[in-house]
């Protein structure tokens, strides 16, 4: 059996991941692909604990908090990422690595290293989509749609480092989508790369 595919959706909070996750998973689905759609932070032990700090507004050292990030990464990756590659599905994923890279060193952490450390252990994407946005306009997509605004990570000055380390990142699986546009003209773009990229559908 062939081994599938690992597709991830990265981007500052706002930028339309969770809607694109949706619509190129019907769409790969439609076509007749066995479709994985996950995400993390996870609600695994450790995710909960991110989603419960982001909610809140409170901190933690920024090593306990880049260590979360990681266990719940390897219990997602053994429990659902790697199985389904295993069993040769298309795993589409919204947030993964370059994710933590992004805002853990907008905390203080060494992206670099952080980047290094994860290609290291985690299963490479076959395809990272960065829906590029800016901060402002990311915000203000989260307020239009009435979502609670997550006091720990959801703040324009730490939102405009995440970006700058987003577009510092050069990767051969990374492809850069305009995020700012509607829906249907950004999947427009999302199917494309796939259809280049990966030859899906």
């Amino acid at each position: 059996m062939n081994r599938g595919q690992l597709i991830v959706f990265e981007g500052l909070d706002g930028c339309g991941k969770s809607t694109q996750v949706a619509r190129l998973a019907a769409a790969l689905r439609a076509a007749g692909h066995d479709v994985v759609a996950t995400r993390e932070p996870t609600n695994g032990e450790y995710g909960q604990r991110i989603r419960s700090l982001a909610r809140s507004g409170g901190s933690v050292p920024h090593a306990e908090e880049l260590r979360w990030f990681v266990e719940d990464r390897r219990e997602h990756v053994a429990e659902v990422v790697e199985p389904a590659l295993a069993a040769g599905r298309v795993v589409i994923c919204d947030r993964y690595f370059l994710s933590t890279v992004a805002y853990q060193g907008a905390r203080g952490a060494d992206a670099d290293a952080v980047l290094a450390s994860s290609e290291a252990e985690f299963p490479i994407p076959d395809l990272v989509v960065l829906l590029e946005i800016t901060p402002e306009a990311g915000l203000a997509r989260v307020h239009e749609r009435g979502d609670a605004i997550e006091a720990h990570f959801e703040e324009v000055e730490y939102l405009r480092a995440v970006d700058s380390i987003f577009r510092r990142v050069d990767r051969p699986y990374l492809v850069r989508v305009d995020g700012s546009r509607d829906a249907d003209a950004v999947a427009s773009a999302v199917a494309e790369c796939v259809a280049a990229r990966l030859r899906l559908p």
